[in-house]
């Protein structure tokens, strides 16, 4: 019975795709917001759909956008030419996004996170000699920023000093933002410590801090 009940859930998830996926059902108005174009790949049409999965349950979205990596080593990653584009592509959609939630009441239930795995230098980094201009890897300073399920609207939490190259204020690890999360999900992640091999281990590393300037 295990084995056919699973059987049937992977039909009724199969079988369910197809309506899914069929952004073109959605009000114009919608389409509008989001800037999304059905039939062609982008990122609003990600964001819209994301939306359609969480509405009907789905429990983990990741959604992925490529391109940022601006060495400024030619015209194609040249931070002038190439970061206002990827804005356009971006924010438009991600705004709609939280704002739909927002709006359907699925927001306090569900938690945004908007980020990467580390930030651009405020310098050029003329890679080479490079006349173009870009930005190398920077683990130093980056912003994130997380929405609903939660989260404190409105608070900024972190400073820079005046070069954007250090944190100087309200520092925080990514193992905080981990903490954080993992709290905001009804997780208290220090009771996931196990001992292996002579040191403790959990998903923060043996580390992290609840951020309570985001917390409601």
């Amino acid at each position: 019975q295990t084995r056919i009940a699973s059987y049937e859930m992977a039909y009724r998830m199969q079988t369910s795709v197809p309506e899914l996926m069929d952004i073109a059902e959605e009000p114009p108005a919608m389409h509008e917001m989001y800037g999304t174009e059905p039939g062609h790949r982008s990122f609003a049409n990600n964001c819209l759909l994301a939306r359609r999965l969480v509405e009907r349950g789905v429990r983990f979205v990741q959604l992925y956008h490529r391109g940022w990596d601006h060495h400024g080593t030619n015209p194609r990653d040249d931070i002038v030419n190439r970061l206002p584009s990827l804005c356009r592509e971006t924010d438009q959609a991600a705004a709609a996004l939280v704002k739909d939630l927002k709006q359907r009441g699925l927001l306090d239930t569900t938690l945004v996170v908007w980020g990467g795995e580390f930030g651009r230098t405020p310098m050029n980094e003329e890679r080479n000699g490079s006349k173009f201009l870009g930005r190398d890897h920077h683990p130093r300073a980056f912003t994130i920023w997380l929405a609903g399920g939660g989260i404190k609207p409105g608070v900024t939490v972190g400073k820079t000093d005046e070069l954007g190259y250090n944190a100087v204020e309200d520092a925080v690890d990514v193992h905080d933002v981990h903490a954080t999360v993992l709290h905001l999900m009804g997780i208290e992640h220090t009771k996931l410590t196990y001992r292996f091999q002579g040191r403790d281990f959990r998903l923060t590393d043996v580390s992290g801090n609840l951020i309570d300037k985001l917390i409601v």
